[in-house]
């Protein structure tokens, strides 16, 4: 069990780092073809973050864990808003933009609830299309709505864009293979604690993987507020959440249709529904002149977030 532990916390690293290695490579691949850097933000970028989690999805939905790969969709979304956010509010407020609070935020809601009411009769490879179409379709519609709008630039910036074309390939395939051999022993470990205590495979994949793919998100976040960029933490975690439902919580649906845990339906659903209304009650000048997540509220988010996880335990 010690080895399962340290295999588990070691395969969470290397998964960070090699997601890291695997989006800079990507980025510096795209530049030297004379991709722009607003479609390197919105894509590479955007759905590299998630790479942690597709690549967890994708192998343990091949080796039948679906509940583990569900868990770390739903899990995941539910760590960005409760933890990630509330990690960040707490070291500064985050200002919420309208333009976020009028276009991504409903966008995240919609799919959420579709993607909810599309579980009640299991999930299969019909929903699984659905949910990559739509993910194309919001892809092409950032792409669109986003022309024009240099702030986009800011995430390709971030990565090394005097890399070499030589020096781009060799670090894309070292994070690459690195995702993949962190994933696969991240998925190896989880499933045995998960039968060592008895602990169903639905709640390590809401819980330990959730939280460990979900660092990326929180170093992003946590980093753009000290920059002074919080609307960037806000838009990471919406983003984040959106390629979750669309590209990873579709895996399962993919490569192992079935019906899914009672658990799923009325328990963690739910509560990424509530923490997702919480955002528009946070965001809408209800009680305040302007948009935005207090220091107080970072710590309410952490609260619920904690308290759920008491209670899937």
């Amino acid at each position: 069990m010690v080895v399962n532990i340290l295999v588990l916390i070691i395969s969470l690293v290397a998964l960070v780092y090699a997601a890291d290695y695997f989006v800079s490579g990507a980025v510096s691949i795209a530049k030297t073809i004379g991709v722009s850097s607003l479609v390197i933000g919105l894509t590479i970028v955007g759905l590299g973050t998630s790479a942690p989690e597709i690549l967890v999805s994708g192998i343990s939905s091949l080796q039948g864990n679906a509940g583990l790969a569900v868990g770390n969709a739903l899990g995941s979304n539910i760590a960005n808003i409760g933890m990630v956010l509330g990690i960040t509010a707490i070291i500064a407020p985050i200002a919420m933009p309208s333009g976020i609070i009028k276009r991504e935020l409903p966008i995240l809601m919609v799919i959420s609830i579709a993607c909810y009411l599309l579980a009640f009769d299991g999930l299969g490879q019909i929903d699984g299309v659905m949910m990559l179409m739509t993910l194309v379709v919001f892809i092409g519609w950032l792409i669109k709505s986003s022309r024009g709008n240099e702030h986009t630039d800011d995430f390709s910036d971030e990565f090394d864009s005097d890399m070499t074309a030589r020096k781009a390939w060799i670090v894309f395939f070292l994070g690459l293979l690195g995702l993949l051999v962190s994933s696969k022993l991240l998925v190896w470990s989880a499933v045995n604690i998960a039968q060592y205590f008895g602990i169903s495979d639905l709640v390590i994949g809401l819980s330990v993987v959730a939280v460990g793919t979900s660092l990326p998100e929180l170093a992003a976040s946590v980093m753009s507020v000290i920059k002074k960029e919080g609307d960037l933490a806000l838009g990471n975690i919406i983003g984040s959440n959106i390629y979750n439902l669309l590209a990873v919580y579709s895996l399962p649906g993919l490569l192992a249709p079935n019906l899914l845990d009672q658990n799923v339906l009325y328990r963690d659903f739910p509560v990424m529904l509530f923490l997702t209304g919480v955002l528009f009650v946070f965001g809408y000048k209800f009680f305040k002149k302007t948009g935005s997540i207090s220091r107080l509220e970072g710590v309410m988010l952490m609260c619920f977030y904690a308290g759920y996880q008491w209670v899937i335990f």
